[in-house]
């Protein structure tokens, strides 16, 4: 299985591929100082391979290396930073 995450600008989320097809995404809007990111979705016919804690991560991952902060409002979010507190210095 090959999964690849990038960001959609036009859409301000980010979306998981999954050897090529869209398998779901964490929406991540631009609001001034932070990124709010209200909702995680991973396709049913995807579900339970862990597809979302690679999104999540992936999109935590370039939210930090650009330098900005999130405001997590998903509760799926939410549980994964609590579940990974290398990622505590991004909530703003």
């Amino acid at each position: 299985m090959n999964t690849e995450v990038t960001f959609n600008s036009e859409l301000e989320r980010y979306e998981i591929t999954v050897d090529g097809e869209f398998a779901g995404h964490v929406d991540a809007h631009d609001d001034g100082d932070v990124i709010k990111m209200p909702h995680t979705v991973v396709l049913e016919k995807f579900g339970g391979q862990g597809l979302a804690g690679v999104l999540g991560g992936a999109a935590l991952d370039d939210i930090r290396a650009r330098g900005r902060m999130i405001a997590p409002r998903c509760p799926y979010i939410v549980a994964f930073l609590e579940k990974h507190p290398e990622y505590a210095d991004l909530e703003k």
